[in-house]
């Protein structure tokens, strides 16, 4: 029987993500300590905000967080000032970052540097500059570094296995020629309204305002319609597929953001005036339909001519991103050994707990690794 070991877990970021994986990493906390061979004790011991942190100077497990944190006075630590409150915990440490910080994502090189392990959703650390990309896996135990380990699998489709599918194609030696798919939950929903296989479908201002008043996009919808959110999936795919993509800004992305409303001064002013454009959207799907197809919102990276795309494409209807429903993402795998068929991947790529469950499934990962 191997002697019980404790692992020391900081969490920044409680919100819609970060809120399911504290109720997720109970459950694993509660599981692990139960291991009868060899027994794991999860120590939350950092938990922040955006405004407030929660700790204590003797690493002191954080057992009543909601409370606790509520309750507490004390500022977040800013990324520096963490890394070394961390790097003097008696035990292994876990960074989580549930944010979408473009500071921390910066600062993972010193976290792993230091030897502490990041698990994260957050897309801006792996599709940012290629530079910081460099420095995290130069950093890194799985990357040619010896510090602490990284894994993002939320990046991309949240609780989807998609970056950990397309790790195993390359390692075990096929190759890889061309992903395709719809990556994003907003924009899956969004065109499975406006222009659904069976034909018809709501006006393409409408089929916006729906998907906001369900919580689809995010609070000004042009920060989804702009392909950006796409844009960075891609970006992270080519550069595990070994393409040196520069940034998102480095390949074509088609907005669909009308010129014209660029500059409205918010979101709600945009969706106001949408509607006075919907006619050039109608005018797609109508063209498609004479074809026999549908309109989707797709991101593709053709592996071998190094070539990367976020736009409108068409498709038949019996196309398997055609028939996709509701919110779900759909990502298809062409390579040599599954030949003309693609290895897909679909389900759920968006939600709390699902996101949540790619983070913990992380973490579960990073344990073995730690033994």
């Amino acid at each position: 029987m191997a002697p019980p070991r404790q692992v020391f877990i900081a969490v920044i970021g409680a919100g819609g993500v970060g809120k399911c994986f504290l109720t997720q990493l109970q459950q694993l906390a509660s599981k692990l300590s139960q291991s009868p061979s060899s027994p794991t004790y999860l120590s939350l011991i950092y938990l922040s905000t955006s405004k407030k942190a929660l700790y204590h100077p003797d690493y002191k497990s954080l057992s009543n967080w909601e409370s606790e944190l509520h309750a507490s006075d004390k500022p977040t630590l800013p990324p520096t000032n963490l890394a070394d409150y961390l790097v003097k915990a008696p035990g292994k440490v876990v960074l989580v970052d549930n944010t979408s910080n473009q500071e921390i994502a910066e600062s993972y090189p010193t976290f792993l540097s230091k030897g502490i392990s990041v698990i994260t959703p957050n897309k801006k650390a792996f599709s940012s500059s290629y530079a910081l990309w460099r420095s995290i896996f130069t950093a890194a135990s799985n990357g040619s570094g010896a510090g602490g380990w990284v894994f993002h699998e939320s990046s991309v489709g949240a609780g989807l296995p998609v970056l950990s599918t397309l790790k195993e194609l390359l390692e075990t030696g096929d190759t890889v020629r061309k992903i395709e798919g719809v990556f994003s939950g907003t924009m899956s929903f969004l065109f499975n309204s406006f222009a659904p296989t069976s034909g018809g479908g709501a006006a393409f201002s409408a089929a916006v305002k729906t998907a906001k008043e369900k919580g689809f996009t995010e609070p000004d919808p042009r920060d989804d319609l702009n392909g950006l959110d796409v844009a960075r999936k891609l970006t992270i795919l080519a550069r595990l597929a070994g393409l040196e993509i520069d940034s998102p800004a480095a390949f074509p992305v088609q907005s669909l953001i009308p010129a014209e409303l660029e500059a409205c001064a918010d979101g709600d002013d945009f969706l106001a005036r949408l509607p006075e454009f919907d006619d050039r959207m109608e005018k797609l799907k109508r063209d498609a339909e004479k074809e026999g197809k549908v309109v989707r919102f797709v991101g593709s990276v053709d592996v071998g001519k190094g070539e990367v795309k976020v736009g409108l494409e068409k498709f038949d209807t019996g196309h398997p991103i055609a028939a996709l429903k509701g919110s779900d993402n759909i990502i298809a795998f062409y390579t040599q050994r599954y030949g003309d068929n693609p290895l897909i991947i679909q389900g759920a790529g968006a939600g709390g707990e699902v996101t949540a469950m790619g983070v913990t499934g992380d973490l579960v990962k990073v344990l073995r690794l730690l033994q």
